[in-house]
């Protein structure tokens, strides 16, 4: 008798007192959390379309006359670097250390096959049987999607490059064959070992025909053994030595962190240290 009377004064609670209603019980409307927006570019340079991830500042739709720096993102997923690197532009933004900016992350595919250039290793050729692709990449770059993106939208002349791991060795590729392609590098950790260090045993003879206009790299590297830590130095010390006197070369080792952490220190600092007039 006692269970049913306590059963049923639950049950007029339940029913005659709406504010008696559990919080869980109350249907809310789900709206969608909106970050950035998909576009796509179909690609004859490399044969197949891609997904690129877009962060727009929170004021593009509203003036209509301001232009943009671009941030182009390698390993632009969105289950990669994507969300983390547009955080980090949102919060840098925020205390006004960074222009507000676009983020054009470049979705994978093979990153494998784009971000390396041919080896003669036979063991990497065995491991990554899909290599020797970044030549193609760097044309897609320069002659689709830079194109595509300063149509499309309101950019201004500074383009950004980042690029970790294996985006790191196509950045430093990038910046030693085609320096035009970007205003400022962020070399993290790059992948320098790639076909026994031939990249970086070429890079003084690349430099030594580059043009001079006016250019930020900035590189970091953390406690990721002897070989990766040395191959970052040597290429700061290459770029420094060039006597390019418009180029700034920044090499920043983090040696707190280590290759799975290091991508979000690294590009906070890069921010900090490339705008500090802001």
């Amino acid at each position: 008798m006692k269970t049913l009377i306590v059963f049923l004064w639950f049950s007029f609670l339940a029913s005659g007192f709406p504010w008696a209603s559990p919080v869980w019980a109350q249907k809310t409307a789900d709206k969608p959390f909106i970050l950035g927006i998909i576009d796509e570019i179909p690609s004859t340079r490399l044969g197949e379309k891609r997904i690129l991830n877009l962060y727009l500042p929170d004021d593009y739709q509203q003036n209509k006359t301001a232009r943009y720096p671009v941030i182009y993102l390698l390993d632009g997923s969105a289950n990669e670097d994507f969300v983390h690197i547009v955080g980090l532009v949102q919060f840098c933004q925020m205390i006004q250390i960074l222009p507000k900016s676009i983020v054009v992350g470049i979705a994978n595919v093979d990153r494998k096959r784009d971000f390396t250039f041919p080896t003669t290793i036979a063991e990497d050729k065995a491991n990554y049987p899909t290599t020797g692709g970044s030549a193609r990449f760097m044309a897609f770059l320069e002659k689709e999607l830079q194109p595509f993106i300063q149509k499309k939208y309101r950019t201004n002349g500074s383009r950004t490059l980042i690029g970790q791991s294996l985006g790191g060795l196509l950045a430093t590729e990038i910046l030693l064959k085609k320096p035009d392609l970007f205003t400022t590098y962020l070399i993290v950790s790059p992948s320098l070992w790639w076909d026994n260090e031939s990249l970086l045993a070429k890079a003084p003879q690349f430099v030594s025909q580059s043009p001079d206009p006016p250019r930020q790299v900035y590189i970091s590297v953390g406690s990721e053994g002897k070989q990766m830590e040395d191959d970052a130095r040597k290429l700061a010390d290459v770029l420094r030595q060039s006597g390019q006197k418009n180029q700034q070369v920044i090499f920043a080792p983090l040696p707190d962190e280590n290759h799975l952490t290091i991508l979000h220190e690294s590009i906070y600092r890069a921010f900090k240290t490339l705008n500090p007039n802001r």
